[in-house]
């Protein structure tokens, strides 16, 4: 959930000052420029709910060998292991995907990816049951699903800044925490060949199991 709302005009400022500050990191700087291409032409800067990117999101969900199961999440699990239920917004699915590729390979057939029962997930219990990554690498592997999501949404020509924002990826403006974060999400990403040269997603998974990628992690400054 977004926690500070911002218009047009602030965005377009707030914008330009992030990409400045990426001036020196060219793969962090395409990245950005690809999330921030398409800006919807409206004042509600809300999640997309167009059924032409739900359709996409499915497509790309098939992609990647998921089951599909027509029901909500609230009434189902978000990911059982084998298959996503879909009545959820476009956004939201697609980083469904994110989270399959960037899970550790043991975790991918496990229940919402042994992160706990996700805020869609119906079935809590079992959810919480099935969780094996707790905080802090779960926030880490949450960052990183977030903004690889997200670059799909933008290869997919989806308005990917709305959900850059309600992810609060903004929030702390150019300040040297926020922008050093943001650039290590991205060279990460590239490492583990998730996304390419030029910032666009890749069909990759992470093949790291959790031990050796999150001390490698923590290791990194």
């Amino acid at each position: 959930m977004i926690l500070t709302p911002i218009d047009h005009s602030a965005l377009f400022r707030i914008s330009d000052d992030f990409a400045q500050a990426l001036a020196s990191d060219p793969l962090a700087l395409k990245v950005f420029r690809r999330v921030t291409a398409l800006v919807p032409d409206s004042d509600l800067l809300s999640l997309s709910t167009d059924p032409g990117h739900h359709a996409q999101g499915v497509e790309l969900c098939r992609r990647f060998g998921f089951g599909i199961i027509d029901e909500r999440p609230q009434d189902y699990f978000t990911w059982d292991g084998e298959a996503v239920a879909i009545r959820m917004e476009p956004s939201v699915l697609i980083h469904e995907v994110a989270h399959y590729q960037c899970a550790a390979p043991a975790r991918r057939t496990v229940v919402d990816f042994g992160l706990g029962a996700g805020p869609e997930s119906g079935r809590k219990a079992e959810g919480e049951a099935a969780q094996t990554l707790f905080c802090p690498e779960r926030d880490v592997e949450e960052g990183l699903c977030s903004l690889l999501g997200i670059l799909w949404e933008a290869d997919l020509g989806q308005p990917a800044v709305l959900a850059f924002l309600e992810q609060n990826w903004l929030e702390g403006g150019t300040s040297l925490h926020n922008v050093g974060h943001f650039r290590k999400i991205v060279r990460w990403l590239r490492a583990m060949d998730l996304i390419d040269d030029d910032g666009r997603p890749t069909m990759g998974l992470r093949e790291e199991g959790d031990d050796t990628f999150f001390a490698r992690w923590f290791a990194d400054s």
